[in-house]
């Protein structure tokens, strides 16, 4: 293609944006409500995950030792359980350890003269953290095929609970995505297609006098790639205005429950809301007027 037609191309593309204006207003507005929304959801839909996540990470199963297992037993099995997929951190507690919390805890310092030894002398232990509560079953399969484990203290009614919460989120968003994604395609599509067959005598007179199927296919083209891209970028920044203020809001109202839950950071939601966004909105934009286009260039 020659650098002249293609200049020629661009620069109508562009013109488009501006020669039929209650359209490309309406493409946009389509375009970003439907994002909004999604984006929306997809915001919420991180932070509840990665609330669920960390709450995972707070399940622990803790190990206890048969009398006689050494420090040095323990530990090296605690090297072994830190390079399991499941396991996001292991904790050893030795057994001075946990009389010193033990005693903290209860506020017994002023009463220690009556305790000449560690009562807790066996209670050595490791405290196992997991990131994924739907595993904690294969993790204590594998504590109890040890020969030094004594006993295993595990919770399974949080375990699954988390996993089912975790599970059903995963199955609802994957729906709920799904839905807001086709009728974000069927509304803006039906708006290019509008937008497009307006224009169909121009299209047909092009063709009469000789165009070729690119050269009156591409301005249509650059046009719909330029309407995604604003149509994807206003939603975006209205997002990231909102997000900031809903975050912040939350931190001033009730800063322990932010402390608690840990919002996500907005530059972690916007590291994967941007690319989706912006290629949904260029994405339509282009098979939009590509495949409408496509309709029109047989005369």
């Amino acid at each position: 293609m020659r650098i002249n037609t293609l200049k020629y191309t661009l620069k109508e593309g562009f013109k488009g944006l501006f020669r039929n204006k209650w359209y490309t207003l309406a493409s946009i507005a389509t375009i970003s409500a439907c994002l909004f929304l999604l984006g929306i959801f997809i915001a919420i839909l991180m932070n509840f995950q990665h609330i669920v996540e960390n709450v995972q990470k707070g399940v622990a199963v803790t190990t206890f030792f048969v009398e006689g297992t050494t420090e040095e037993e323990i530990l090296t099995m605690q090297k072994q359980l830190e390079g399991r997929e499941e396991v996001d951190r292991v904790v050893y507690i030795s057994a001075e350890q946990a009389w010193a919390d033990f005693v903290e805890d209860m506020n017994m310092g002023e009463y220690m003269d009556g305790f000449p030894e560690n009562p807790l002398a066996k209670s050595a232990n490791l405290e196992i953290y997991i990131n994924d509560a739907s595993k904690q079953a294969d993790l204590v399969s594998y504590l109890e095929s040890s020969s030094i484990v004594r006993r295993i203290n595990k919770s399974e009614l949080a375990a699954n609970t988390l996993s089912g919460i975790d599970s059903l989120v995963g199955v609802a968003s994957i729906g709920i995505i799904g839905i807001l994604f086709l009728v974000s395609v069927f509304l803006i599509s039906n708006t290019v297609t509008i937008g497009i067959s307006i224009r169909k005598e121009e299209i047909n007179i092009m063709k009469y006098i000789g165009a070729t199927d690119f050269f009156v296919r591409f301005p249509f083209i650059i046009e719909g790639i330029l309407i995604g891209l604003i149509g994807a970028a206003l939603p975006l920044a209205l997002i990231y205005v909102l997000y900031n203020q809903v975050i912040l809001g939350i931190a001033g109202q009730f800063p322990s429950l932010t402390s608690l839950l840990g919002f996500l950071d907005v530059t972690a939601v916007f590291e994967y809301l941007v690319p989706v966004s912006l290629g949904i909105g260029v994405g339509i934009g282009f098979f939009g007027s590509f495949f409408t286009c496509k309709k029109h260039l047989k005369v």
